[in-house]
């Protein structure tokens, strides 16, 4: 099916939307189109980002093992991989 078909199998299912559904997929299609633009990093998010980096560049880091080793300990009931 090319993008033709797709587009007029799309506006035909909305077409037959009562009047709730169709306010339900507007505002979800519209949810969807504006993940379009880009994430702006809040001042606290860049400067845990700017830690991290300071931490990992220092060699001060957790292999996957040690990772799920503390986690098993903490949550004994969870299956890890």
């Amino acid at each position: 099916m090319n993008t033709l078909e797709l587009k007029n199998k799309i506006i035909r299912k909305i077409d037959s939307l009562n009047e709730a559904d169709f306010e339900k997929i507007y505002n979800q299609l519209l949810e969807v189109l504006n993940l379009e633009t880009q994430y702006k990093l809040s001042e606290e998010e860049n400067e845990a980002i700017d830690l991290a980096l300071q931490v990992s560049e220092e060699g001060e880091t957790y292999t996957h093992e040690d990772v799920v080793n503390e986690a098993q300990n903490k949550f004994p009931n969870l299956k890890f991989k």
